[in-house]
């Protein structure tokens, strides 16, 4: 027989998992980016410090109000479909009834047994049965904008070290080669990282996202070397 104590589902990571991947990637590519533009300019190791810190402030903060105004609208929604429902269970109890034994019959239930299913999850908690069966919304896949804001941002923050401690730790002058290639490091562990978080292929997920980063580097860089800054280096 199945053990079920040996399923270990990953669903109910989605949530944070996703802001937590998008906050760290957009971290280290954004951050590498904007050093390796400003290295390929010519600036000197204090203006890129002071960039890349800048922002990481500006983009940790960006990343967690735009999670938080995007789940939120996600959580507006649910709330006020859940409220729609919470009023069709008063005024029509038994069309709702119906509602869901229909549900449950073109799942696969014979109409007799679907509408005792009803009947029995209807009278544990009608609610969260159409929650559930109805609408999609489930409490381990809930919106939940606080905990995607804070991943987002502190992934964002988490992401940006490896661009700047190469600031801090290299000559400016090897700045740009080497954060390229900690940078596209970076993006494959973290890549097969949420691969195997996801239950995915972890060389997939290095791979595409390490792409990315790579194709974003080369044009911060195209950009930096376009406009290069008077008196730069050192």
């Amino acid at each position: 027989m199945l053990d079920h104590t040996d399923e270990h589902h990953r669903s109910h990571r989605a949530g944070w998992l996703r802001a937590a991947v998008l906050g760290a990637n957009d971290g280290i590519v954004s951050i590498a980016g904007l050093v390796v533009g400003v290295a390929a300019a010519g600036a000197s190791s204090s203006a890129l410090l002071a960039s890349g810190l800048a922002g990481t402030v500006a983009g940790a903060m960006s990343m967690a109000a735009g999670e938080y105004v995007s789940v939120q609208s996600q959580a507006d929604t649910e709330q006020a479909d859940l409220a729609m429902e919470r009023r069709a269970l008063e005024r029509s109890p038994e069309a709702e009834l119906r509602e869901l034994a229909d549900i449950y019959q073109q799942r696969g239930l014979e109409p007799a047994l679907a509408m005792q299913v009803a009947r029995q999850l209807t009278a544990h908690d009608a609610l969260g049965s159409h929650a559930r069966d109805e609408l999609g919304i489930t409490e381990s896949l809930r919106a939940r904008p606080l905990q995607a804001a804070l991943a987002s941002a502190g992934a964002f923050a988490v992401g940006a070290v490896i661009p700047l401690l190469a600031v801090v730790l290299l000559p400016v002058h090897q700045v740009s080669s080497v954060t390229s290639a900690v940078t596209i490091a970076g993006l494959a562990l973290t890549g097969g990282w949420a691969a195997h978080m996801g239950g995915a292929p972890v060389w997939r997920g290095a791979l595409r996202v390490s792409f990315w980063g790579a194709l974003a580097l080369v044009a911060s860089s195209a950009i930096g070397r376009l406009f290069p800054l008077a008196g730069g280096g050192g």
